[in-house]
């Protein structure tokens, strides 16, 4: 079968997202417009007569870090072996010395092939905001697309993101986003953001049990009421019982591999991940 490979525009990236609706991923509202900032390079398509037939995304975060996502075939064209010729040519046009993925745990041995190796396993969690359990915190301020580079510090001094990502950060902080400050300094942050169904915690990162659950408080006063999701490692027993304190139920596991180098994350202060589509 005679196919073409090319980066995706806005819109193909918007279609990318609309099938990962489709496949009950469940993606953010306006997640397009952050993926696109970080890499407008960063998704790929594979066309069979001049229709869309399979996407692969692998943002680059520079020479150092991506992250691959959006691996989907059109139903009607799997077995064909074009979402394979994609998946490799995404990683002949976009190498980077570390490489991670979230995927089901079905595919694990389809990416080991690859050289993929499984880091550790995420956990999604859902269910109903708490009644009466979301309050502000005069320690809580807003953040906003200006507070980009301060973030982006903030994380790669608490080895909380394997790369900078700053363009990423200044579109997800349009999002509604606090920061937790202790003497001036931040020590934990969170955002929150609107899916096609309920809402999205991620990321979700502080010191302590104590911090990520006032900034995760805090949050929770931006959405109403209905069902929220929290992604955890699920090394990090703290942010799992935090999500079972909440009534909220294990839905689907993830596994988090790399191939390259595991990047040097700390996950006992993810308490939640920013997105199984760029980690």
């Amino acid at each position: 079968m005679a196919y073409d490979i090319g980066f995706l525009d806005r819109e193909g990236i918007r279609t990318a997202c609309d099938w990962a609706r489709q496949e009950g991923w469940n993606p953010g509202l306006k997640d397009q417009e952050a993926f696109a900032a970080q890499d407008p390079e960063g998704f790929l398509g594979l066309q069979v007569d001049g229709e869309l037939a399979a996407t692969i995304s692998l943002v680059s975060y520079g020479p150092s870090f991506g992250f691959l996502g959006f691996y989907i075939c059109r139903p009607d064209l799997r077995g064909r072996g074009l979402g394979l010729a994609l998946w490799n040519e995404a990683l002949r046009l976009k190498p980077a010395r570390s490489i991670g993925l979230d995927g089901v745990k079905a595919q694990q041995a389809n990416y080991a092939r690859s050289g993929f190796v499984l880091a550790h396993e995420n956990i999604r969690h859902g269910g109903l905001k708490p009644s009466g359990y979301s309050q502000g915190n005069p320690a809580l301020t807003a953040l906003a697309a200006a507070d980009a580079e301060a973030i982006d510090h903030f994380e790669q001094k608490h080895r909380l993101f394997p790369a900078p990502r700053t363009r990423f950060l200044a579109e997800w902080l349009r999002h509604d986003a606090m920061a937790l400050r202790r003497d001036g300094e931040i020590v934990g942050y969170g955002v929150i953001r609107q899916c096609h169904e309920g809402w999205k915690v991620g990321p979700l990162f502080a010191d302590n049990l104590g911090d990520a659950e006032t900034i995760l408080r805090g949050l929770l006063t931006r959405m109403p009421e209905g069902t929220f999701y929290l992604d955890t490692p699920a090394t990090n027993r703290a942010a799992v019982d935090l999500a079972v304190s909440l009534g909220l139920k294990p839905m689907f596991e993830t596994a988090r591999m790399y191939r390259g180098p595991a990047p040097a994350i700390d996950t006992a202060k993810v308490f939640g991940i920013t997105s199984f589509e760029l980690g």
